[in-house]
């Protein structure tokens, strides 16, 4: 089968890989379509020491059973699934938080992904789709439920409702204008988006009907804002972040681009701010995106881009230099 290989810093090639072997409450599933997440550009840079050359990226997929071995699932069934694979008996994954399982692996990482033709996974990851779901939109489900996951844990600590919060969304990427989409379905009146490239500023500004700066050009409203997501996770951009944070406001960190900054602590303290962390999304997450995908909730999906699977390098070369508008790729296959 063809799959979009890691081979080296900078550097993603098709290649014949041979087709999946099936396990045991295993099923292999015909990849239509696959998404490339900005973790996937992060080991494309050679920046993420456990993903290493050689390894089938890939975690954002769409795609259809073509071999079971779980009782539960079905050959020709259009599923999209959870790339987190996790125990199912540690601390978390008993209260239900299998985001934060102990023993976790991972599509894509510790196991080969979805940039393939075909690929393996666990029927326990499996979420299922309506039959009339397109596999692009489908394939969005995992962002869609990152920033479903950190908006709904935000909305327990925000003290007022979100319609009347003034928001700021740091990152015009993937996880950024879901969020800024999905703020808006929700019904938030007032977003603003911080965002470096321009033909991104322009997608946001007609897709979401947010107003979008450039903050290397414009600071950020100092002490504006109720609500802050940075799905970037610079030291800049945290920077960012709590300055432009209100006294009892709530500040969402995403990104995960810096691995540690300083962050004004003083003013944390001082303004009583909520500073939460996510990590990804359970199982119910997932299943509550493929519903808002599927119903509109993240508005016409118009700005997601298609491309084959066999142009997966070209793909990766356009997002790495900006000259893209679109903030998700997508990769299908025949």
């Amino acid at each position: 089968m063809k799959a979009l290989v890691y081979t080296q810093p900078n550097e993603v090639m098709v290649q014949e890989r041979p087709y999946p072997e099936v396990a045991d409450g295993e099923v292999i599933l015909k990849i239509d379509a696959v998404g490339i997440c900005g973790s996937d550009m992060h080991a494309y840079h050679g920046h993420d020491p456990r993903r290493k050359p050689g390894l089938v990226l890939g975690h954002e997929f769409a795609g259809t059973i073509v071999e079971s071995r779980a009782p539960a699932l079905a050959t020709g069934q259009r599923v999209t699934g959870n790339p987190l694979i996790t125990c199912g008996h540690c601390e978390f994954c008993v209260q239900g938080r299998t985001n934060l399982c102990s023993n976790r692996t991972m599509v894509g990482m510790t196991r080969p992904g979805a940039f393939a033709e075909y690929m393996s996974i666990p029927a326990s990851c499996i979420v299922e789709i309506p039959e009339d779901m397109s596999a692009l939109h489908a394939s969005l489900t995992e962002p869609a439920a990152t920033a479903l996951h950190a908006i709904n844990l935000s909305m327990r600590v925000l003290t007022r409702p979100l319609p009347e919060a003034r928001v700021l969304v740091i990152g015009g990427g993937a996880i950024g204008l879901l969020a800024a989409l999905l703020l808006k379905s929700y019904g938030c009146r007032h977003i603003d988006m911080a965002e470096v490239n321009p033909l991104r500023r322009a997608s946001a500004e007609l897709h979401v009907g947010c107003r979008t700066y450039n903050p290397l050009e414009e600071a950020v409203r100092d002490s504006a804002y109720d609500y802050v997501i940075d799905a970037v996770g610079s030291k800049a951009t945290r920077n960012a972040a709590l300055a432009g944070a209100k006294p009892g406001s709530v500040v969402m960190h995403i990104g995960l681009q810096d691995w540690a900054s300083e962050i004004d602590m003083r003013k944390l303290t001082l303004a009583e701010i909520t500073l939460l962390g996510t990590y990804t999304y359970t199982i119910a997450d997932l299943r509550a995106a493929v519903v808002a995908l599927h119903e509109g909730a993240f508005g016409t999906l118009e700005w997601v881009e298609e491309r084959p699977l066999t142009e997966g390098g070209k793909a990766f070369q356009d997002l790495d230099q900006g000259r893209t508008a679109s903030s998700k790729i997508v990769l299908t296959s025949p």
